[in-house]
């Protein structure tokens, strides 16, 4: 990026371009005015003294857009501007100034002017006419915000090596944030001890929130994709905490992205990149220990974006395509197998080096159009479409994986009222997300284990069936008033109608379970045909139901209301107060089966006393449940600038922020009743149990075919059946904020950094989790003398099976220092350095918490009895450097990323038994500690270099090298410590599984017009 601008001079009217551009920017669908665009305050001063009349005028000098204002008493505020360069003319007592800056993306930056004398750039020198054709503009920095926030600019996005376009790539130069890319290509976004569910992502205004599945925003739960094409980013602001009462359905970090918009100009590039190829890439370290090559791999990515004029400044557009070609590489590699034995050929031969294919196609569309100084409106569409095979390698054979089909579509329309003192945005949205992932092949599957039941090897037909989503519209309203001095007041309104589906059947292939080599009768010529499970696992379809989609007509309401206050040129105070409300009527009327209704209250189990819990506060009578009516989130900020001159400012703020209930979590309490799951037993050599032909059967090869699974249940389809059942007063998950620092613009030499240290609190509550309501005959959970494990999973309902419950209970609590230091690349010195630490001190009271989200928890009887553990996931230490220099018509930059250990949950059995009959785990506890071999290093390096023809067009070719040094960043360990005193041998060792990538080298060419 560039810090030049050509500009004409251009008519009032080019203003429409620039403001519809900007439009997008403060659009929000899923959220109250989460507003990418930028405001301008600040003093018009005459002689030293506030100019009492005076005129400010900020000017785009891409599209014309003009805003214009009348300053009280001197002070001037100018909202709603897209990011981008301007000119600001003010004009008072007959005397002018202009300065020509460059705003960002949500920012508030503080410009004085003086009139009179010889006008000034914001870099102190002269400011360039506005009949030239170039014009050199400093970035404004934004100091007096209570915000925790940093900045990813253009030049960034554009500039640092990246193995992948997910344009959230670059949020982890930001402390405070981790962006994961594992083993099998898939992302996610995390910030601090909260998982990435908490997180929330708004493009130009329109938040991306996933009101289903995980990961956050829609589409990064187990994606390899991008939730929006990079083309389209100009540059994007990380908040980790204490965000303005503007933004809602969030927890933990938001993110704020602006898209490009077409120009007076035509413009437009097209990019190719290769990567990942064989001859490109180091081994991964299942491939060297499978000794058999490197699996296929490859990625291509390539796209173009074309933008201009239709109707010069008036209407412009703005379109862009990026595609994705994937081969991910993996290798199936058995598990151990007991001492002297060895798979069969018919295994064997399906082990080794494979691949995982993705695509994508991802495009985005933007019209703007400016009816005149005061209206505007714009309208902007995404789609995206996703396909892949996934889930295999490690222990699953290439049948084993599943299909997934991964979509989202995304529309705004944006109409914009301005005048002088008001700005009002108005949108209606509309939204769709589909997440379909399937079994590769509809046939019986087979889990080959050890003598010990550990997995060897998953052959034959998957497990997954899905089909889940979201479709809805939204209707918000957000109106801004400059016109009291001191004052910026924001209001807003929201309404939001969205229907949420989840349907799943699973395992919907049966999964037999296979003792090798007890079942095997020929070893050495065995095939699959001649192994006897011992076990089979399968779902069936309850008689009598119907539809079983579980769906639901949500209803979402929010409104806040908020005033940033100018006390004096030092102190400024934000004060913000929001409440959101939801109504999920699939949860709220939902009515517990009569049948069971009378087995759970006749269930004598559950009805001792020390059970724990009251069992009335789980069954739905359809009329005793409500939405939950506490959201009310009060949010309160101050900025405190020493000497006022921005250099200088104590910042700080407390707020409380509400997410929202994953509805694939709630639907559990439906689907599980509509698609039981059974367990089987079979007698066979090694597995003897009693045959009762209720329970336990003696194997015959019928039971292969699904539809006689089906028999042996259909006169007692209750029977065995997993029953959910959720809390009746179920709360939202919610963090209090608080954060302390300071910001300072530092000089050294001639040269300018811009730094902030911070230290930050949060703590989270209220996430939900599912628990065992299953207990013993005299209503205790552990047994005779446990403290842990031996839970009771062999005590079921009366004519069911199993009872997992669901109530609100996680919680993280985190202390962070969050160090920060920027020398930007400008104009006049072309390097740019940023510096990144995060020191954290966090705890959870669940293991997994932060990494994969896992929401249950079998081995205690509630959250009441889990340790607090170290936060999973999180490292106490994590430092990202970056660095972009321009010279000879190259552009060189390079990241460096290091991380600490992150904490892995483990479980320890070493306590001794005092009572020879109880297992080894009947003191146990689960905890998690620090690898060493878990910390985290990666370099990599980029190299750009741009050729321009002179006639219009230019053409670039790049190089990036990732993880120069092949740093094996080890994901995966042995986390069973040991059972009766004695240490696991490999207890801490890691897998083969890897953080990607290994050393490789991309390939890049670009053209340019």
């Amino acid at each position: 990026m560039k810090l030049e601008a050509n500009v004409r001079r251009v008519p009032m009217p080019r203003l429409l371009a620039c403001a519809l551009a900007s439009c997008l920017a403060v659009s929000a669908p899923a959220a109250l005015a989460q507003s990418t665009a930028a405001t301008v305050r600040g003093q018009v001063t005459v002689d030293s003294a506030p100019a009492g009349q005076a005129e400010v005028t900020a000017t785009n000098t891409a599209t014309g857009l003009t805003r214009k204002v009348q300053a009280s008493n001197g002070s001037y505020n100018i909202g709603g501007l897209p990011p981008g360069t301007y000119r600001i003319d003010a004009v008072a007592n007959g005397q002018t100034v202009s300065r020509t800056i460059v705003v960002q993306v949500g920012q508030v930056a503080t410009l004085n002017l003086a009139a009179g004398g010889v006008a000034e750039t914001a870099t102190g020198g002269p400011a360039t006419t506005v009949d030239t054709v170039t014009v050199t503009a400093s970035a404004m920095v934004e100091t007096k915000t209570p915000e925790v926030a940093t900045y990813v600019s253009q030049v960034q996005i554009e500039s640092l090596p990246q193995a992948s376009r997910n344009f959230l790539a670059f949020a982890d130069i930001v402390p405070g944030m981790i962006f994961d890319r594992r083993g099998n290509g898939t992302t996610q976004l995390r910030s601090g001890a909260q998982s990435s569910n908490g997180i929330n992502v708004f493009i130009d205004g329109v938040g991306q929130k996933n009101y289903v599945l995980k990961g956050g925003i829609g589409g990064q739960d187990q994606s390899k994709g991008n939730p929006f094409p990079q083309l389209a980013i100009g540059e994007y602001k990380v908040i980790t905490s204490n965000y303005k009462a503007e933004y809602d359905q969030i927890s933990s970090a938001a993110v704020t992205a602006v898209t490009k918009s077409g120009t007076n100009d035509f413009h437009g590039n097209f990019f190719w990149d290769r990567a990942n190829i064989p001859e490109w890439r180091e081994q991964t370290p299942a491939e060297e220990r499978a000794g058999t090559g490197k699996s296929p791999s490859g990625e291509d990515q390539y796209g173009a974006a074309f933008g201009g004029p239709i109707i010069r400044d008036r209407l412009f557009f703005f379109v862009t395509y990026e595609g994705k070609e994937f081969e991910t590489p993996d290798t199936i590699a058995p598990g151990s197998l007991d001492p002297g034995f060895t798979l069969t050929p018919e295994l064997l031969a399906l082990t080794g080096p494979t691949s995982e294919p993705f695509n994508e196609d991802l495009w985005f569309g933007k019209l703007t159009w400016q009816v005149n100084d005061n209206n505007l409106v714009e309208l902007s569409a995404k789609d995206r479409k996703e396909s892949e095979i996934t889930d295999l390698g490690g222990l699953n054979t290439n049948s084993y994986g599943k299909t997934n089909n991964n979509d989202s579509t995304r529309i705004d329309l944006r109409y914009q009222w301005s005048n002088a003192d008001w700005l009002n945005d108005m949108h209606i949205t509309h939204e769709e997300e589909e997440f379909n992932p399937r079994a590769i092949v509809l046939a019986p599957g087979y889990i080959i284990q050890n003598s010990q039941r550990g997995t060897v090897l998953n052959v034959g037909g998957g497990q997954d069936f899905q089909d889940k989503g979201q479709d809805g519209w939204g209707f918000q309203d957000d109106l801004t008033y400059t016109g009291l001095d001191g004052h910026t007041f924001k209001a807003g309104f929201k309404y939001k109608s969205v229907d949420i589906n989840s349907f799943e059947q699973q395992p919907i292939n049966a999964q037999y379970s296979i003792n090798y080599p007890a079942n095997v009768f020929f070893l050495g010529n065995s095939s699959l045909a001649t192994f006897q499970p011992y076990q089979v696992r399968f779902g069936a379809p309850l008689p009598g139901v119907g539809d079983r989609d579980i769906t639901s007509s949500n209803k979402q309401y929010g409104i806040y209301f908020q005033d940033d206050w100018e006390i004096n040129d030092k102190l400024i105070i934000n004060l913000g107060l929001r409440y959101d409300y939801e109504k999920t009527p699939s949860y709220e009327d939902y009515v517990t089966p009569p049948e069971l209704v009378t087995a759970l209250r006749g269930w004598s189990n559950i009805h001792q006393p020390g059970v724990g819990y009251d069992i009335e506060d789980y069954i739905s009578t359809g009329n005793n449940r409500d939405a939950f009516k506490d959201a009310w989130q009060p949010r309160v900020g101050f900025s405190y600038d020493l000497f006022a001159d921005q250099r200088h400012v104590i910042f700080g703020g407390a707020g409380r922020a509400y997410d929202r209930n994953l509805f694939d979590y709630l639907a559990l309490e439906q689907s599980k009743s509509t698609f039981p799951s059974y367990t089987l037993l079979f007698n066979t050599p090694g597995n003897a149990c009693t045959v009762d032909n209720v329970n336990c059967f003696n194997w015959d090869p019928r039971f292969l075919n699904q539809q006689e699974l089906y028999a042996l249940v259909a006169a007692d389809p209750d029977r065995g059946a997993e029953v959910n059942m959720i809390n009746n007063d179920l709360k939202v998950p919610y963090s209090d904020q608080f954060s302390l620092g300071m910001r300072n613009t530092l000089t050294f030499g001639n040269v300018d950094w811009n730094t902030s240290a911070t230290i930050v609190h949060i703590e989270s509550h209220d996430g939900i989790i599912f628990t065992l309501g299953n207990r013993y005959d005299d209503g205790t959970f552990y047994g005779p003398g446990r403290t842990f494990g031996g839970a009771p999973f062999g005590e079921p309902i009366p004519g069911f099976g199993t009872l997992i419950k669901a109530d609100n209970g996680v919680e993280t609590d985190l202390n962070q220092l969050l160090l920060w230091a920027e020398k930007p690349l400008t104009h006049e010195s072309p390097w740019g350095v940023t510096l990144a630490y995060t020191y954290s001190d966090g705890e959870e009271n669940r293991a997994n918490a932060a990494n994969t989200d896992e929401h249950y928890v079998f081995d205690y009887e509630s959250l009441r009895d889990h340790p607090w553990v170290a936060s999973v996931g999180v490292p106490k230490h994590r430092f990202v450097g970056t660095g972009i220099y321009q010279r000879w018509g190259f552009t060189f930059s390079t990241k460096i990323t290091y991380s600490s250990s992150v904490a892995k949950d483990t479980l320890d059995c070493t306590t001794p038994t005092p009572d020879p009959t109880m297992d080894n785990c009947s003191f146990g506890r689960v905890d998690s500690v620090y690898f060493a071999d878990a910390n985290f290093y990666q370099w990599d390096i980029a190299v750009q270099k741009e050729f321009d023809t002179g006639a219009g067009l230019k053409y670039m070719v790049r190089g990036d090298i990732f993880n120069i040094t092949n740093a094996q960043n080890w994901s995966a360990f042995q986390n069973f410590k040991g059972v009766d005193g004695t240490i696991n041998p490999v207890y801490g060792d890691h897998t083969d599984e890897i953080t990607l990538p290994t050393r490789s080298f991309k390939l890049s060419f670009g053209l340019s017009w």
